[in-house]
């Protein structure tokens, strides 16, 4: 075997694990890009520049406590969508289908949506969550939940998987 034979075999290999080392970071990008997607079933859910406009304005019934969004107008019962960062609407939990709705808490399944201004990136995004509502308390004649649990299912906006909000 010459120099030339070995520095080939030696210059061969080393095409090779450059060949693999930039395949496997190509297959880790695309892996990464599609993160969101593999993460929930959001594509059909409401972005939240579109969610404001799909709110209903439900009455107070039976007694239950509804939710003040942001804090302000009548409490609405079982809401299918709650602001959950007021100063900018950023942060939205939407398509919301309660389980349960009673006196004293609820609990629901539902999408928040993050804008890519709140997100940080450059694609709006959702995440499947778990929503608790807490804490009824009588405000401006009627009656509302004052704070709100939110549970991420898988990946989440901010790093939490647990957030809490105030709702009063």
């Amino acid at each position: 075997m010459t120099d030339r034979e070995g520095s080939r075999w030696v210059r061969g290999r080393t095409a090779l694990v450059a060949f693999s080392v930039v395949t496997a970071l190509a297959a880790g990008g695309v892996w990464f890009s599609q993160a969101s997607d593999r993460a929930s079933a959001v594509d059909a859910a409401p972005k939240t520049a579109a969610v404001q406009d799909v709110k209903e304005d439900a009455k107070q019934s039976g007694g239950l406590p509804g939710v003040r969004d942001c804090g302000i107008g009548e409490p609405e019962i079982k809401p299918q969508v709650i602001t959950l960062t007021c100063a900018d609407a950023g942060m939205v939990a939407t398509a919301i289908t309660w389980k349960k709705y009673g006196a004293r808490d609820a609990l629901g399944v539902g999408v928040v949506q993050v804008e890519k201004t709140a997100a940080g990136v450059g694609t709006e995004s959702g995440f499947p969550a778990t929503f608790r509502l807490y804490g009824p308390k009588p405000v401006d004649g009627g009656l509302a939940f004052t704070g709100l649990e939110v549970t991420y299912e898988g990946s989440t906006p901010l790093g939490d998987t647990t957030e809490m909000y105030n709702l009063a």
